[in-house]
């Protein structure tokens, strides 16, 4: 049993953070960030072409984190294989015993660093979670018996702050009933969004680990609210940023702050942390949030 499904069955508040390959095989780094967290998470997500930029393969780096002493989280998007290199990818996650998988549609091809590049989206994130449960039970998406079959702890994501919001719970509803055991959320920044999202999804059965970017500059929270769908961040913390000395420890400050928050008032069964390029950071950030 994987080490975040264990977390939620116990009922402890899950850790997770997230890390994308490098562009080359040089992955010293992003091993150096995951070994300072071993230990505080319960997973590593590794990005899938994150962006669609090209980078090295969740797979890939899953296994030299597993191999490490760490426990990975496979990300699987729809955009870059058909449903043959998708079961097959999976299929590898089974043989190197990587249990947990989120699964996701893909950003669109032209927002990457190859805009020429033939999407596929063969399977969408519902698809793929169809799919890994169906490897699970010992079959392929044909009816075909598996020699061997891999054990999954599905998850999906859902972006709380979203109009109309009931297009998102029905999403959700669907990822449940094709295997989603728990939701990681585009990043959250205000808690009346938060307060809101749990109000209208208790009834569903899903753990839900709460999005955390932690911010660098007043200009990235900007950005963001100006380019990135489903994410708010509210003018006070903007001004926050704005006039602190020091951006990138107010930022953390920030995220800690936050995770207290929701922790304390029971909005979330666990945390997930994407530092963006600054993974580093992220044992800073627990310490601030007391985990």
């Amino acid at each position: 049993m994987s080490l975040l499904k264990e977390a939620f069955e116990r009922g402890d508040f899950a850790v997770t953070t997230e890390m994308a390959p490098p562009k080359g095989t040089n992955l010293s780094h992003l091993i150096e960030c995951a070994k300072a967290v071993k230990g505080r998470v319960h997973g590593v997500n590794v990005t899938d072409f994150q962006s669609a930029t090209l980078k090295a393969t969740s797979l890939a780096t899953c296994k030299v984190l597993k191999d490490a002493g760490l426990e990975p989280v496979l990300q699987v998007t729809g955009r870059d294989r058909n449903r043959i290199a998708i079961q097959g990818e999976l299929l590898s996650a089974g043989v190197f015993e990587i249990e947990n998988v989120l699964a996701l549609t893909g950003d669109y091809t032209m927002t990457g660093d190859h805009p020429g590049a033939k999407p596929v989206y063969d399977l969408d994130s519902v698809s793929i979670l169809q799919v890994a449960s169906t490897l699970s039970s010992g079959k392929d998406m044909s009816g075909n018996e598996l020699n061997g079959k891999p054990d999954f702890y599905l998850g999906a994501c859902v972006t709380p702050r979203y109009e109309p919001l009931e297009v998102q719970i029905l999403k959700m509803e669907k990822k449940i009933k094709a295997g989603a055991r728990f939701f990681q959320t585009q990043a959250v920044f205000d808690i009346d969004t938060l307060r809101n999202f749990r109000e209208k999804t208790k009834h569903l059965d899903a753990k839900l680990m709460l999005g955390i970017i932690p911010l660098k500059s007043a200009g990235m929270a900007k950005y963001m609210n100006k380019n990135v769908p489903g994410i708010f961040v509210p003018d006070e913390l903007i001004e926050r940023m704005k006039n602190a000395e020091d951006k990138v420890k107010e930022g953390i400050k920030i995220s800690g702050e936050f995770i207290k928050q929701a922790k304390a008032e029971g909005l979330c069964d666990g945390i997930h942390i994407m530092a963006i390029g600054a993974e580093e950071n992220v044992p800073f950030i627990l310490d601030e949030a007391g985990l």
